[in-house]
């Protein structure tokens, strides 16, 4: 955890000197507050010069209005250090999460911990921001006090500033206390909510059982647990109250109390007054801030990463394996979403041979998004298995197979590493590809395949290759023919469309289909519209656990639901 906070902190040394160089001027009103108000008291009010005493609370007032600029200068410079920050600690949670899921493919996730882990991240995000801007704030006031009031009267110096050094070390002692029982809290919190949460789905089942008395009991004892939590960190944050009243009011009454000691040094009214404004107005408000942001956001940010990096260790990423071909072979493959729902995929038997262009058609709902992710291993089968070249889908390597989807993603960076992304997979590249790691397409080859694909006009409307994308700013169809380039040139030999060309007129679907056709390999197509599938070689019908395949004029005469969705398609020009 300290490895991770320090590596936070020192990861941008450009913004700490900027924090520091802007928390120099925001403490300015620190240091002369007590100061200026001293002067402006015995040189300007009291000697009969008022003129004296309001360039004195000028000065001040300038010195407030430099601050407020500094300050909107830390909050911008804290942030580029906190957002990092949060990457690390999401990338942490959202990979571990990932690499258990790579683990085991296809298994039922469970989505409520990671989006608690989340939330855990964002909170740990604002809780090192706080303590970032409240350790800082605090650091640069004490500093700026300490000289303002030795630049005014030594002895005050001394009424002050050793009873706040006193609150300041009783504080600081009750940190761990704190913490241990923040995190108890934090625990007894998280286990009434899953209980909760347990209880709320079986609400029917306890009833029908007579299990309420039971329940009851069950809830009634997390309750007092959390109760008892809470009980105990109230108490230990009392020490808090205990500090601020040693560190921040101890020393207005000391200096109270020390008044005729520092008038008969030669101190005057207006020093005092001014000693006592260093404590009201800088040192007591700094010692609360830090006392609540340490006590608050310190010990919260504290049991929130112990909490993240606490979590189960990964397992090792799995072993994956180059398929022998792109032959895609299904055996008995059932697969439904819940253990009571009904397949969506049912004893399905499927043999796609390398080479062969397929197209999958159905209702909505049929299961053909299914189909396709359970190819690409996305998913794992409920039963049977689904082999690319005679390896398991979810084992075969990432390089040997593409998946296009409906809702094409596209990241903000250069046309050029969007196009370029999928070239250096994570476990090698495939067999056939004789690019190096790592290297991009060549200019001639990005224009091939974008005038093959039918994309020179997308590239030249955002500015070439080098042009940088917002993806909000592009249209569905845009995103889509990226993504298809991206997938054309990729080394995977298994290709498949899960309605990518959805957002693309018919002509622009045919051009790619026809692009995919004759770039070799497999070519599995989810099919938007019945031209589409009149160009495959075989037509896949699906409709729940119900499959039919076959091409098209054989499907028409053989499957009612077949001809209707000719009929409803009949509209479609055929390419």
């Amino acid at each position: 955890m300290r490895a991770l906070l320090w590596r936070a902190l020192c990861r941008e040394p450009r913004q700490l000197v900027r924090i520091c160089l802007w928390s120099v001027l925001e403490a300015a009103p620190a240091f002369l507050i007590g100061l200026a108000v001293a002067r402006a008291i015995e040189d300007g009010f009291a000697a009969g010069r008022p003129e004296i005493g309001l360039v004195w609370l000028a000065a001040l007032g300038a010195a407030w209005a430099v601050a407020a600029v500094a300050a909107r200068q830390i909050v911008l410079a804290v942030a580029a250090v906190a957002e990092p920050f949060r990457d690390d600690l999401l990338a942490h949670v959202v990979g571990g999460a990932v690499r258990r899921a790579a683990a085991a493919p296809g298994a039922r996730q469970d989505s409520a911990a990671v989006t608690r882990a989340g939330l855990q991240v964002e909170l740990a995000r604002d809780a090192f921001a706080a303590v970032v801007t409240t350790v800082r704030g605090f650091a640069f006031t004490v500093l700026s006090v300490a000289l303002g009031l030795l630049t005014l009267a030594p002895g005050a110096a001394a009424l002050v500033l050793p009873p706040f050094a006193a609150g300041l070390v009783l504080f600081l002692a009750s940190l761990p206390l704190l913490a241990r029982r923040q995190r108890a809290f934090l625990l007894a919190d998280e286990r009434l909510a899953e209980a909760m949460t347990a209880m709320a789905g079986g609400l029917r089942d306890i009833v029908a059982c007579g299990a309420e008395d039971r329940q009851s009991a069950r809830m009634a004892a997390h309750v007092d647990d959390q109760a008892s939590a809470a009980r105990a960190l109230a108490r230990a944050t009392a020490v808090r109250t205990a500090a601020l009243g040693v560190g921040g009011w101890l020393p207005v009454v000391l200096v109270l109390a020390g008044t005729p000691w520092l008038l008969s040094g030669g101190a005057g009214a207006g020093v005092v007054v001014g000693a006592l404004t260093y404590v009201a107005q800088s040192l007591a408000p700094a010692l609360g801030g830090l006392v609540h942001g340490l006590g608050v956001s310190g010990v919260q940010l504290a049991a929130t990463l112990e909490r993240i990096t606490a979590a189960p260790p990964s397992p090792p990423p799995p072993v994956r394996r180059r398929p022998a071909s792109a032959e895609v072979r299904l055996h008995e493959v059932t697969f439904a979403y819940g253990r009571w729902s009904a397949p969506v995929v049912d004893g399905l038997s499927l043999c796609v041979p390398e080479g062969e262009h397929l197209a999958v058609v159905g209702p909505s709902g049929a299961g053909k998004s299914t189909l396709a992710a359970m190819i690409s291993g996305l998913l794992r089968p409920d039963a049977g298995q689904v082999l690319i070249g005679g390896v398991p889908a979810d084992q075969a390597e990432h390089a040997a197979r593409v998946l296009v989807p409906q809702e094409a993603y596209v990241f903000r960076g250069t046309l050029r590493e969007n196009l370029a992304y999928l070239l250096t997979p994570p476990d090698g590249r495939a067999e056939g590809d004789d690019r190096p790691d790592g290297a991009e397409p060549s200019q001639s080859e990005l224009e091939a395949v974008a005038d093959a694909l039918g994309a020179a006009d997308l590239v030249a409307a955002v500015g070439g290759y080098d042009a940088r994308l917002d993806p909000g700013a592009l249209s569905a169809g845009q995103r889509q023919l990226i993504a298809l380039v991206r997938a054309y040139l990729s080394p995977a030999r298994l290709v498949i469309l899960d309605e990518a060309t959805c957002h693309l007129d018919p002509a622009a679907e045919a051009r790619v289909e026809h692009a995919f056709a004759a770039r070799g390999g497999t070519l599995v197509v989810v099919a938007h519209r019945i031209t589409s599938a009149r160009r495959a070689g075989r037509i896949l019908l699906m409709d729940g656990g119900r499959v039919q395949a076959g091409v098209h004029d054989e499907l028409v005469r053989t499957a009612s639901l077949y001809a209707d969705l000719v009929g409803h398609w009949q509209s479609e020009p055929v390419s």
